[in-house]
């Protein structure tokens, strides 16, 4: 189990190799050499492509339990509904800034990996495993530095595994959960401060309207254009986004 969840960034990276590759005319054999030296054959154009497509089927689950996208689009989606404005910005509108700012906070993880295992790994520098660790070790770094202790000594407890001696010995199984629960954690407090300004505007559009005794009328209608305007005019993107990625690269 623990080799599987440590092989998928390896898969990424050779993906990446995939795309570069040159195709060959005509239909290659398929060489598996794991257990080779480093100067021992490369993988064969077959098998980057069937990393490739494997990396294509995993990519959702990679992103949503590796990176920083989950706490990205959850808070995006309580600035919606604490804006109530339904359907605006869209999904598609919310996952894709998820998605941009995601790439941009694990833009320095990915050329760190890209430099010390992806080129070296087409140089047939390192050996599978080799990569494997190398892979490894700059995910952990950025997992953990976002990663609550009680939430991996939780995980510890519950799959009775010892304690570790240092960062670098957090097994796999144990830091994805761990680093999830965290940045929903987190997530949930950034929503609750943006909630703050935009309840203060519904109870006191509420209070009014009670006051005038127009009780027939949704609160909801009346305090939308304002909720949206003291958006506007903080200049709430800036402040989200900002916040969101310094919380990253701070």
């Amino acid at each position: 189990m623990r080799r599987l969840l440590g092989a998928w960034p390896l898969l990424l990276l050779l993906a990446g190799a995939a795309l570069q590759a040159q195709q060959p005319a005509g239909l290659p054999s398929v060489t598996v050499d794991f257990g080779k030296a480093p100067t021992g054959p490369a993988l064969s154009s077959t098998l980057q492509a069937v990393l490739l497509l494997s990396v294509l089927t995993l990519a959702p689950t990679i992103i949503m339990t590796a990176t920083s996208f989950t706490r990205m689009i959850v808070v995006m989606h309580f600035l919606r509904q604490g804006l109530g404005t339904q359907q605006t910005p869209t999904n598609q509108v919310l996952i894709s800034l998820a998605l941009v700012m995601t790439f941009f906070v694990m833009a320095p993880t990915a050329r760190e990996i890209n430099q010390t295992v992806l080129q070296p790994l087409q140089r047939n520098e390192l050996t599978t495993d080799q990569a494997m660790d190398r892979t490894a070790a700059p995910l952990k770094v950025f997992m953990l530095k976002h990663t609550r202790k009680k939430d991996i000594a939780l995980f510890l407890r519950i799959a009775k595994a010892p304690a570790p001696r240092t960062k670098a010995d957090v097994p796999m199984e144990v830091l994805l959960p761990a680093f999830m629960i965290s940045e929903l954690k987190t997530a949930f407090e950034i929503g609750f401060m943006i909630f703050l300004p935009f309840l203060v505007v519904d109870m006191v559009v509420a209070a009014i309207l009670l006051s005038m005794g127009m009780m027939m009328l949704p609160p909801v209608m009346i305090s939308l254009p304002f909720k949206v305007l003291l958006f506007v005019l903080v200049d709430g993107w800036y402040l989200i986004v900002g916040s969101l990625v310094r919380g990253y690269t701070g």
